[in-house]
C-alpha cells in the first residue's frame, strides 16, 4: 500500500538527485515472515508495483541490500546479467540503478529506497555515500 508522506519524500528526493525513477520499501518482520514493502514508487510500471509489493530477503537489488546491508547497484537495469536485476525492474525506462538501506537509529535496516537514472554510471563510494546520507530522511516518513 502506497503511503503518502513516503510518496511525497520518494517525489522530492528524485527531483533533488534528477533520477527517474524510484521506490521505497519497508522492512516488515513478523513472527512468521521478514521482507520490504512497497510503501512509495515513482515512474514504476503498475505491473511492476504489483510484482515489487512484497520483496523477500535476497530477490532483487531491494532484497539484496536488505541481506547485504549495503548498496546494491547496476550501470544499467536492462542489461545488468548479475542476477541481481529481475525480469519486472528491466521493464522500468531507466539504466543506472541503486538500491539503499536505510538503517534506523538503532542500526537496523527500516527500509530500502532504490533511485534509477536515464543514463548508464557506475556509482563510486562517495556518491554512495552522499546518496545513503540523503535517503536516511525517509525514516521519518515511513
Amino acid at each position: 500500500m502506497i503511503n503518502g508522506r513516503a510518496q511525497a519524500w520518494l517525489e522530492h528526493f528524485l527531483g533533488a538527485h534528477k533520477a527517474v525513477a524510484g521506490t521505497v520499501h519497508s522492512h516488515f518482520r513478523s513472527k512468521e515472515q521478514t521482507g520490504l514493502k512497497l510503501v512509495a514508487a515513482v515512474n514504476i510500471p503498475a505491473k511492476v508495483q504489483e510484482i515489487v509489493a512484497w520483496v523477500p530477503p535476497g530477490k532483487g537489488m531491494a532484497g539484496q541490500a536488505l541481506v547485504q546491508g549495503v548498496p546494491i547497484q547496476t550501470c544499467n537495469l536492462k542489461d545488468d546479467s548479475s542476477g541481481a536485476v529481475r525480469p519486472g525492474a528491466k521493464a522500468v525506462d531507466a539504466r543506472a540503478a541503486v538500491a539503499l538501506p536505510v538503517r534506523s537509529a538503532s542500526g537496523e535496516i527500516s527500509a530500502i529506497v532504490g533511485i534509477a537514472y536515464n543514463y548508464e554510471h557506475v556509482f563510486d563510494p562517495q556518491e554512495l555515500a552522499r546518496l545513503q546520507e540523503a535517503a536516511a530522511s525517509i525514516a521519518t516518513e515511513l
